[in-house]
């Protein structure tokens, strides 16, 4: 992530929590140096500990801070994950940042996790969507990757996705990857399809990965067994842990699933200072 980008959000949630002051910690601390313990309360697969230092960075206060665990690793109940030595006024400041991050992401990366392992035996990968938190989308779509999925288009500025209402402007399938390829050479091209005929005209316009909406499973296995080599595969729509083994063996490349990072559970973590 854009080092620049990065401090820009992270400055923004920091300016949404402290404001112009933090009243309570400014009422109390004295700004002397302490050491806070950041320990997990259940098991899960950890994310978002890279993002400890930089907070600290943006407020720019000097900070100690000796990991017990990394981005992607398993970690069991009552396990410390991080020990920060900093100035109390900093700790108390960046507590509920540093909180909200790591139980967020880390929720996501198990998820993510459970979904990656369901489908191991076969060749698909499982993609996030872009149904995120508003202004949260870089840190939600990094835990994925920390849960070992992959990473779709992260907004409508990186790859080109032609979807049902695109369609429709343009007037065909045909139309639309015509009109995306005239200025857009050097980028591939999806297309969104509901059934049978809608694939076969997107193969016929040689997109480069196709999209099988909402299929039922025998229709995804029908396309996928006659045009298997013309293009890629992303199956999408309402996949969840129940049918994504399915899903999956049908031989499609790519599994998307909002349900990822929208039907997360947050994790349970604290951060204790003095002990």
């Amino acid at each position: 992530m854009n080092k620049l980008f990065l401090e820009d959000l992270l400055k923004s949630y920091l300016l949404e929590d402290i404001y112009y002051a933090d009243v309570t910690t400014e009422s109390i601390c004295k700004g002397l140096k302490a050491k806070a313990l950041i320990r997990v309360k259940q098991d899960f697969i950890v994310a978002g500990l890279v993002f400890i230092k930089p907070i600290f960075d943006v407020l720019k206060e000097e900070v100690l801070i000796d990991f017990y665990a990394q981005d992607g690793q398993f970690v069991k109940n009552t396990s410390v994950v991080a020990v920060i030595e900093a100035k109390d006024t900093t700790l108390l400041q960046a507590e509920r940042l540093i909180l909200n991050i790591i139980g967020r992401l880390s929720g996501i990366a198990t998820k993510t996790h459970y979904f990656s392992q369901l489908i191991k035996d076969y060749k698909a990968k499982i993609v996030e969507t872009r149904k995120t938190t508003p202004g949260f989308r870089y840190f939600e779509k990094y835990a994925v990757l920390v849960g070992g999925g992959l990473n779709h288009r992260i907004g409508l500025f990186d790859a080109i996705l032609i979807k049902d209402n695109h369609i429709k402007v343009a007037g065909s399938i045909t139309k639309a990857v015509e009109l995306a390829r005239k200025t857009n050479f050097m980028k591939k091209i999806e297309v969104e399809t509901s059934n049978f005929e809608e694939v076969k005209e997107a193969v016929l316009a040689k997109a480069d990965v196709i999209m099988l909406d909402n299929m039922d499973i025998d229709t995804m296995r029908l396309c996928i067994s006659t045009f298997q080599d013309k293009a890629l595969f992303e199956a999408s729509g309402n996949i969840d842990e129940n049918n994504i083994v399915e899903v999956a063996k049908t031989g499609v490349d790519f599994i998307s699933s909002g349900s990822i990072i929208h039907h997360a559970v947050w994790v349970d973590v604290n951060m204790k200072i003095g002990v």
